[in-house]
């Protein structure tokens, strides 16, 4: 088994009615978002890739929400994925990433219980979360490597993302880095 590292920092922007309260995805990139790619697109893996497991040991998928009393930063303590690598080249490679949606935590308990009901992820109702790449090309916003391009199911909806990541290869390993805000209205997220 090979070490990988994954982080995706998904910042739920909420907007601010206050200038004093910082927005932690004022600085950061807007994941474009549209209608999902055709599904059997996804699930078509690189011919001869080389897969690179992942999970919550040694990786991270992490968010920001803010509010106009603050913000708070949270996780999901599970999740699978893999990255498809074929011929050592991001370009024409595959990345999936599986989020148990019912591990959500945050620094607070309360926001915890309430990001898990109806009001926010319902994850009694939705709790898996899914991203699948479509397409990875060469340079991205804010310095990346490159741009990712993929279907992420997310509260029952389904949109086709793209933000920007850094990723690294090396010897028997593939670091993935991510940081990108994603509207959560998109997402039918209320």
């Amino acid at each position: 088994m090979t070490k990988n590292a994954l982080s995706l920092a998904l910042l739920l922007s909420i907007p601010v009615a206050v200038a004093a309260c910082k927005d932690p995805a004022k600085d950061t990139a807007k994941a474009q978002v549209t209608a999902p790619a055709d599904p059997s697109v996804a699930a078509q893996k690189p011919v001869g890739g080389v897969e690179h497991v992942f999970s919550g040991t040694g990786s991270k998928v992490g968010f920001v929400g803010s509010k106009v009393t603050g913000s708070h930063e949270g996780s999901f303590g599970t999740f699978t994925g893999s990255i498809s690598l074929a011929d050592k080249d991001p370009e024409k490679s595959q990345v999936t990433v599986e989020i148990d949606t019912t591990t959500v935590t945050t620094d607070q308990e309360k926001l915890t219980g309430h990001l898990k009901s109806p009001d926010f992820f319902d994850t009694a109702k939705y709790p898996k979360a899914k991203f699948v790449s479509t397409s990875i090309k060469k340079g991205g916003d804010k310095g990346a490597s490159h741009t990712v391009t993929g279907n992420l199911d997310l509260h029952g909806v389904s949109k086709q993302i793209s933000f920007p990541a850094t990723i690294t290869i090396g010897e028997g390993k593939v670091d993935v880095d991510a940081e990108f805000a994603i509207n959560r209205k998109d997402f039918g997220i209320k």
